[in-house]
């Protein structure tokens, strides 16, 4: 089904967000929240544009997208990282959020992932269980703590192997920040483009052996920010119970870059 998009804006940066709907009924919507856009506010700098607070200011200012809808109440039942793209998840009421976020914390809801990762691992099924603590000298940066941290746990699957890059789906069976991140570090394949966990940006000229830049212009990279997409959600509906499932098509970048790792990369 065809939903209309989601239209934002932020008078402050003068960015603009078509955001695609990619479920709706009567209690839930579910948009595919672009990379770079925070779900919610930043704690360390709260006037940074965030999704939430964004649609929040549609509903406020009776914006087209909101008054056909009906919508007063919008509010997200979980986050995604600022560069992760894909599924997310809101509830239309706060009755329906509080069934959302009793599923949620049961950890009922099934998460799949898709990263695109630097090296190859070692398996092509495994599973990560090392608990998470905030690193105590970085802030925002997660770090295995396997004495202090919480209990993590995800599952991983390689999905396709080039030469120096591996396409692994991940199903984080807990949601803990960054989980999946600091889990594909630990097992020595980061995430492409995520500099925080020790991944670098995928470049063209890392693959096309005759690449050359024409004049002085410099190489954009194919993908800059983490390679991490929330592809799929899959839940028991909190009102009807029926099982609902959530698919967010992969970014435009992911394809492209999966498109060169295809013609130059395959082993």
């Amino acid at each position: 089904m065809n939903y209309p998009p989601v239209k934002l804006s932020s008078p402050a940066t003068k960015e603009f967000w078509e955001i695609p709907v990619l479920y709706e009924d009567a209690d839930l919507l579910a948009l595919c929240k672009p990379a770079c856009l925070l779900s919610s506010p930043d704690r360390y700098d709260p006037l940074r544009p965030n999704l939430m607070r964004l649609l929040h200011d549609g509903i406020t200012a009776g914006k087209p997208w909101a008054r056909e809808r009906g919508l007063t109440y919008l509010m997200n039942a979980h986050r995604l990282d600022f560069e992760t793209s894909g599924v997310m998840l809101m509830a239309k009421s706060k009755p329906v959020l509080v069934e959302l976020a009793n599923l949620f914390g049961s950890l009922k809801p099934v998460k799949t992932y898709v990263a695109l990762v630097h090296g190859q691992p070692v398996t092509a099924t495994w599973t990560v269980d090392a608990a998470l603590a905030m690193h105590p000298a970085k802030v925002g940066v997660m770090r295995i703590d396997r004495k202090q941290g919480k209990k993590s746990i995800t599952e991983f699957e390689t999905v396709e192997v080039f030469r120096g890059w591996t396409l692994v789906r991940c199903r984080p069976l807990t949601g803990r920040t960054h989980q999946i991140r600091v889990h594909l570090q630990c097992c020595g394949v980061p995430i492409c483009g995520d500099k925080v966990y020790g991944g670098h940006p995928l470049n063209l000229s890392q693959l096309k052996e005759e690449y050359r830049l024409k004049g002085d212009k410099v190489e954009r990279p194919l993908l800059s920010t983490v390679a991490l997409h929330a592809e799929r959600l899959e839940l028991n509906h909190p009102v009807t119970q029926a099982p609902v499932v959530i698919t967010a098509p992969w970014p435009k970048d992911l394809n492209v870059a999966l498109k060169f790792l295809r013609r130059y990369a395959t082993r």
